[in-house]
């Protein structure tokens, strides 16, 4: 049947005045009706776009609502790679940005040139990339590696400060961030606190899960934002600076953070920095410094980029957050070793993003040294995406009733009597009690985790059914399950018991540290397993070396080189990897001498976001780097993920360059 022309008509004049009205509240927020009075006006739209589906057109605002679920995310490689700025910490550091921009300035020129900067807000949320084909939304990627990112187009839909069709029919890639506001956040929380779900605390996190959620209406319940700051390709007519450029992309219909300033020089980009470091808790949005950009496209063209950011921008963040909460107990952490961690119970507060209920208080000493009592009210700090530590006491505030804390003698945790000890010339304790079945349990988790063999079926819920049933009780046994085993435990079904069966068998074949790393040697992690393997090249001559042997290996030392020799003349220990070493093959790792980061030795501390430390490890070594368990001054980088502990502090004192994940992303690319 053919469409009616006046039903045509007046699809096109509904989706034209609905455009306006969301351009209008999103991008410029002036809305000229109510919320309810736009809601009827997509209602119609709908029910013409149901009566008649030939009307509806990619652009129609009534694809915002999300569309059928998406069995997996397709991976799509960026047109234009993705850059993430270099960080600076302090006014010394951008006057030093400055110079550079200037210096290099005149050795592409050769000239004395002046740059001026634009500020923008530095927003806390997801990078996002948009890709437009005469005016049209064809495509919006996340920024994944900067070279290849996962297609995420019908999440993005669901934005309504996300143009469908620009203002003009332009050939366009653009670069934003999508954020979820403040108020927004609560909401959602609300929501969840109503059905008895865990809330959220972080909004960027919020705002990421959101993209990534393979069903659209979810994205969609979220009200996510967005703004856009940069052209990453353009047919048209290019900006002469990144001023002019915020305005085109402004005049297409993208939503542009409105409080972006030019500055004649750095020290006007200075104050723009300590205006809003004053005052940027005002905006429903999280800030977490400042992009200072070079204005003129002339000389981002020649200052360009280094390997892994440009030259012409750089990230000014602001300084470490500080709050005050009460901490209300104390309680431990056991490691698979036997190590024990005391972790503080904190009063839950909010910091930079996230809310903290525990920050670890990593021994005895440190304890000692803050003079920490139950129920004293502490000084939290957190950095970026860094676990707080406890920087001090706020002793003023003390009643009398705070209880000093007693470092116990016994752990129940531990296995047998709970007897725990400090370890000699150490600072930390550690069960006396080793061969427990709780300790046990968690080297056998260790063993089957990504660090260890990568058992990838065997989580630790497996791990410890296999255990009550009496299948599991050492490292050699998941290698002699047989199929029936398996059927008999609870809530395995055949298709359960071949994917555990299937995974065991692909972990048959391992590398020298893995297996180092997964047996749980003390004072042997992923670190250390990877030098004594470089250095040994196999398990037959590290379990044979001397303790001299062991520790004239840079970065061994003599706790761990006594550790590992006492570990292989264990009796109990050379029989189980006799037995194991039947089971598995262990292949040979290639190393790079020529690779880009040849020379350099990296330093991995705290949980990264996204990326398996193991993994992060791997990449490293593959490029010809070596990695270490201590900071020192010939230590290239430190690539600090959440809960860094001391290594961070100590890369701060000796002046290393500390990096994040996204960060580290880059320098590989």
């Amino acid at each position: 049947m053919k469409t009616p022309h006046d039903i045509g008509k007046r699809a096109a004049k509904l989706r034209g005045e609905i455009n306006r009205h969301r351009e209008l509240y999103h991008t410029h927020d002036k809305p000229e009706i109510s919320d309810t009075a736009y809601d009827s006006l997509i209602r119609e739209l709908e029910d013409i776009e149901k009566r008649y589906p030939e009307l509806r057109t990619p652009d129609s605002p009534t694809e915002r609502v999300g569309g059928a679920p998406l069995p997996e995310f397709v991976k799509v490689a960026h047109k234009v790679v993705q850059w993430s700025f270099n960080d600076a910490f302090t006014e010394e550091d951008m006057r030093d940005f400055d110079k550079r921009v200037k210096k290099f300035i005149k050795a592409e020129t050769g000239r004395e040139e002046i740059p001026t900067y634009i500020c923008e807000l530095k927003i806390d949320g997801l990078k996002i990339v948009l890709e437009y084909e005469k005016g049209v939304l064809v495509r919006a990627a996340t920024r994944g590696d900067g070279v290849v990112g996962e297609d995420v187009t019908q999440n993005v839909r669901t934005i309504h400060s996300v143009p469908l069709r620009l203002a003009k029919p332009e050939n366009i890639i653009v670069e934003g961030e999508v954020w979820i506001s403040k108020s927004n956040l609560k909401r959602l929380n609300r929501r969840q606190k109503k059905a008895g779900k865990s809330l959220y605390a972080n909004p960027r996190n919020v705002a990421a899960g959101s993209i990534r959620q393979l069903d659209p209406k979810i994205a969609a319940a979220r009200r996510l934002d967005n703004f856009v700051y940069d052209i990453a390709r353009f047919d048209g007519t290019i900006p002469e600076s990144q001023g002019e450029e915020l305005e085109l992309l402004a005049s297409l219909g993208f939503k542009v953070n409105r409080h972006w300033k030019h500055e004649s020089d750095i020290d006007g980009a200075i104050s723009y920095w300590r205006e809003w470091k004053k005052k940027n808790t005002k905006e429903n949005y999280l800030i977490d410094g400042v992009v200072v950009k070079v204005n003129e496209m002339r000389f981002q063209e020649a200052l360009g980029y280094t390997g892994k950011a440009p030259r012409w921008g750089i990230a000014f963040k602001f300084p470490a957050e500080q709050v005050t909460t009460v901490l209300t107990d104390i309680v431990f952490q056991i490691g698979r070793t036997g190590v024990i961690t005391p972790v503080a119970v904190l009063r839950p507060v909010l910091v930079a993003g996230s809310t903290v209920s525990r920050a670890t208080l990593h021994n005895e000493d440190e304890i000692k040294r803050l003079d920490v009592r139950i129920g004293d009210t502490v000084i939290l700090q957190k950095a970026g995406d860094i676990i707080p530590d406890i920087v001090s006491v706020v002793r003023k505030l003390r009643t009398g009733r705070e209880k000093p804390f007693i470092f116990p003698t016994h752990i129940s945790e531990c296995g047998g009597d709970g007897s725990i000890e400090r370890a000699p010339g150490q600072a930390a304790h550690r069960c006396v009690v080793r061969d427990s079945q709780t300790l046990q349990k968690r080297k056998l988790r260790y063993f089957a985790s990504k660090a260890g063999l990568d058992i990838a079926e065997c989580g630790p819920k497996v791990v410890e059914a296999l255990m009550n049933a009496g299948l599991v009780s050492t490292f050699p046994d998941f290698f002699t399950l047989k199929r029936g085993d398996v059927l008999a435990l609870p809530r395995f079904a055949e298709k359960s018991a071949d994917n555990l069966l299937e995974s065991i068998e692909k972990a048959r074949e391992t590398t020298l540290p893995r297996l180092l790393t997964g047996l749980s040697i003390d004072h042997v992690g992923e670190e250390t397993a990877h030098l004594l393997a470089l250095n040994f090249k196999t398990v037959d001559a590290v379990s044979k070396a001397t303790v001299e042997e062991l520790e004239i290996i840079p970065g061994i030392g003599t706790v761990v080189a006594e550790s590992a020799f006492v570990w292989f003349r264990n009796p109990a220990n050379k029989k189980m990897l006799a037995r194991l070493l039947r089971e598995i093959k262990i292949k040979k790792v290639a190393v790079n001498n020529n690779g880009k980061f040849s020379g350099m030795t990296f330093v991995l501390t705290g949980t990264l976001p996204t990326l398996e430390r193991i993994h992060a490890g791997d990449i490293i070594r593959k490029n010809g780097g070596s990695i270490s368990s201590s900071v020192s001054k010939n230590t290239a980088y430190v690539l600090a993920g959440n809960n860094p502990g001391s290594k961070l502090k100590t890369a701060k004192k000796l002046g290393v360059k500390v990096m994040g994940e996204e960060e580290f992303r880059n320098l590989i690319l």
